[in-house]
């Protein structure tokens, strides 16, 4: 069973940055699809960037040029830094990984069988 550690997030001032970790483990084959989705309470899960095995990537059009997904397959580690933080940045962030071809940030917003996530890591951006 796949397991997704975050960590690194926090409470920043607007126009901060902060780097979020994910530490993927306990898979047979890596996940074909890597990535963050968001979530504020009481809306739905957002999307925010995907990462393919081969590296091909997927942004959500809110985070383009501020955000930024990379992994170290030698450390096993997912990164999303991200740089000019918004107020509207604040939510529990979620590292997600999928077992599909059809890798984009919109799938780790859909409950599915082969669909896993981490425990969530908090982002806080103050105006």
């Amino acid at each position: 069973q796949v397991q997704l550690v975050e960590s690194g997030g926090g409470s920043v001032q607007a126009g901060g940055s902060l780097r979020l970790s994910c530490v993927v483990s306990g898979y047979t084959n890596y996940p074909y699809c890597v990535g963050w989705f968001r979530q504020v309470p009481e809306s739905e899960r957002e999307g925010v960037a995907s990462i393919t095995r081969d590296s091909r990537i997927i942004y959500v059009e809110s985070v383009k040029g501020r955000f930024t997904i990379s992994k170290d397959n030698a450390k096993n580690t997912l990164y999303l830094q991200m740089n000019s933080l918004k107020a509207e940045d604040t939510a529990m962030y979620y590292c997600a990984a999928a077992y599909t071809s059809a890798c984009s940030p919109n799938i780790f917003t859909t409950r599915r069988p082969g669909n896993y996530r981490g425990q969530g890591t908090q982002v806080t951006v103050s105006s």
